[in-house]
């Protein structure tokens, strides 16, 4: 017996056709952060399990991670220091983006409490790992002359009503007199 049938489908609705949920980009990346993450602590010398990670060894790995970064940022002794567009090549190291870091930081802190880690022992949340993301904002932001400040929010200002709400019956009388004006304003129309 074949539980598959080779029959086209004759349902015409797509909409009700079981297709699996596609995970987003978001869920993606996470997982694959998050498996790079336990890769790193399955290859440190000794190996290290999940519940005895600390907010130490998240910082080797940020380091780790440093040698695969594409962001140019200056030593303080370096021509171009605090440039955002150097005019010419120079020997500083190539390193994360702090947005970077940070956006994976996020990703991994979410991730350990989705498999099962407490939230209050999570060690991508630890005061240690907070203040290095600080520390290479602020280095980075003075090395490549560009500042990171956080964005406000925009507030959705109503402008207040100076004039009383019109009743609707005069609303009504007044629309074909609108219209009226209206297209005699625009050009070329004849009334």
């Amino acid at each position: 017996m074949e539980l598959i049938s080779h029959q086209p489908n004759k349902n015409p609705n797509p909409s009700t056709q079981l297709t699996p949920p596609s995970s987003s980009r978001y869920e993606n990346q996470k997982r694959r952060d998050w498996n790079t993450f336990c890769q790193y602590l399955r290859n440190h010398r000794p190996p290290l399990s999940l519940p005895s990670c600390s907010g130490a060894h998240v910082l080797e790995f940020l380091r780790y991670l440093d040698q695969f970064g594409k962001t140019k940022v200056h030593h303080q002794n370096c021509a171009f220091f605090g440039l955002p567009n150097p005019p010419a090549p120079c020997p500083c190291p190539l390193r994360q983006a702090w947005g970077s870091l940070d956006a994976l930081i996020g990703r991994l802190r979410a991730a350990y409490e989705e498999n099962g880690g407490p939230p209050e022992a999570n060690p991508f949340g630890s005061r240690a790992v907070r203040l290095y993301l600080r520390e290479v904002r602020d280095f980075q932001a003075k090395a490549r002359g560009v500042s990171y400040e956080k964005k406000r929010k925009r507030v959705n200002r109503q402008k207040p009503q100076t004039q009383p709400p019109i009743p609707l019956q005069q609303q009504q009388q007044q629309q074909p007199q609108q219209g009226q004006s209206l297209m005699a304003n625009y050009s070329g129309a004849t009334v």
